[in-house]
């Protein structure tokens, strides 16, 4: 019987391209989706929350693409990763982690998507930074791609409606293989892929106010990333022998608020339709047959070409992984209470406490959420992303928070028991282990890291790094395989 975390358990940490490496229009880079986010640091909460490009619309989209300001588009300046990630590197190394996962950048690669040619000195730009990693006895966890997609590819072919997108991806996606794979050691082609359907600008990249049948062509576009997903499987067993490609989702844990039947029934939808379908696609090779009642009743026809259900059912992915943030309940009641989360409001539940942004801290869900994965798919699970965002003051070089110990300590504890329960968990990557832009918020002040950075929403201060005290808790954490949390 297992007792506690395997001796070769890989603690890591996290970060995107997007949010992290600033340097926009460096080295021949080409403008991305996530470039085009504006934000205004004025804003009020509410503002914050109702302005923040979940769904991106075409007037904002244009003028995002004139306006050559950083300030207001903090994407474009990150914390400057891409001049720093050698001492950033030296952090973690000294943290101790086991395992780095970060994103590529399509446009560092190929700037237009569609090039002929790949961009050597973004090829370049991964080649150092992997091979530091290496050095630093780190292994790698690439995501193909975190979102953002060059602009061309939406403005000339209408991103992953197109078809050909696939064609453009794999491209890339080759280029990776031969000329990094050798640097990497779990590949993971797209991040949150259920993101098209709750965040569709992020995950697909569709502008609302552009679609006569919106939801179609979320669909529609969902269809093309699950054939990218299963042929990248396929590219890269051939390229790179023994290699291993997951599949993600944000895994949104849902309870029934109440026992009525109709709230555990709404439960059980809830789940097959936020989570469940996509890893089902992913891992078991095909469309789930409860997704054809919600397609009759949506009226959403997916255009398939011949041999598409094929190629799902043969290159399924080698492990599967997850977002997890907090737990959300599942009800009829249209008057239940509402809360914030992952990109995502929910129903609230009232036994949990909640983070400075109203997301519902739940450790106990995340050795729910990884029963439930590992009983259903018997595939190995990788925690890709999780932590708590929260408002860390900086005082004299020190930044004291015990609530981000608490919240890894919980978890951490929680983990072990999914590990006692049978779960094949390999890995566990903190989100933000560094400070960066929050995706959801467009904020520098929602942190978290263990590492602090030293810059607020308008991209001001001196972009020094600190160690909080979480680092240190952490570090021990990881010295001691999670022995005495």
């Amino acid at each position: 019987m297992r007792t506690g975390f395997p001796e070769n358990f890989l603690w890591g940490g996290a970060i995107s391209a997007s949010q992290a490496d600033g340097a926009y229009d460096v080295d021949g880079k080409g403008l991305d989706t996530q470039d085009l986010r504006y934000f205004d640091s004025r804003w009020t909460k509410e503002e914050r929350d109702h302005q923040r490009n979940i769904n991106m619309t075409g007037e904002q989209f244009k003028k995002a693409l004139i306006e050559k300001d950083a300030v207001n588009y903090p994407f474009r300046q990150g914390i400057n990763f891409y001049h720093h990630y050698k001492e950033d590197l030296a952090l973690m190394e000294e943290l101790g982690l086991k395992i780095f996962r970060t994103s590529i950048n399509w446009a560092r690669i190929f700037p237009n998507g569609d090039d002929v040619e790949p961009n050597e000195a973004g090829i370049q730009f991964y080649v150092n930074l992997f091979e530091e990693c290496r050095k630093r006895g780190m292994k790698v966890f690439a995501t193909i791609l975190h979102y953002n997609i060059p602009v061309n590819l939406v403005t000339k072919y209408g991103g992953w409606k197109n078809r050909k997108t696939i064609d453009f991806y794999l491209r890339y996606a080759r280029v990776l293989f031969e000329r990094i794979g050798d640097r990497v050691d779990y590949w993971l082609p797209f991040n949150e892929i259920n993101a098209g359907k709750f965040n569709p600008y992020n995950g697909v990249c569709l502008i609302k106010d552009q679609e006569e049948h919106y939801e179609n062509a979320i669909y529609q576009c969902l269809h093309h990333q699950f054939i990218a997903n299963a042929l990248t499987v396929k590219l890269a067993h051939e390229i790179i022998p023994g290699s291993k490609v997951g599949g993600m989702i944000a895994r949104f844990t849902t309870y029934p608020a109440t026992c009525k039947p109709e709230d555990v029934m709404q439960s059980i939808l809830d789940e097959q339709y936020a989570n469940y379908f996509y890893t089902d696609v992913m891992a078991r090779g095909k469309y789930p047959s409860y997704m054809e009642r919600y397609f009759h009743e949506n009226q959403i026809t997916i255009q398939k070409e011949a041999g598409d259900d094929r190629i799902l059912q043969q290159y399924t992915v080698d492990f599967l992984s997850f977002s997890y943030y907090m737990s959300m309940v599942a009800t009829t009641d249209k008057n239940w209470d509402r809360t914030g989360g992952n990109l995502v409001t929910g129903n609230k539940n009232p036994y949990l406490q909640a983070s400075d942004w109203g997301w519902k801290i739940d450790p106990i869900g995340l050795r729910v959420s990884l029963n439930q994965m590992y009983d259903r798919y018997q595939l190995p699970v990788f925690i890709a992303e999780n932590g708590i965002g929260a408002l860390d003051e900086y005082t004299d070089g020190k930044i004291h928070d015990p609530y981000r110990i608490d919240y890894l300590r919980e978890h951490f504890k929680q983990m072990r028991e999914a590990i006692v329960d049978g779960v094949e968990l390999i890995g566990y990557t903190m989100w933000g282990i560094i400070d960066i832009v929050s995706c959801g918020t467009i904020e520098m002040r929602k942190r978290y890291g263990v590492i602090y950075v030293d810059r607020d929403d308008r991209g001001q201060g001196s972009n020094q790094r600190y160690k909080k005290d979480s680092f240190y808790w952490n570090q021990q954490c990881i010295k001691d395989n999670g022995e005495n949390l």
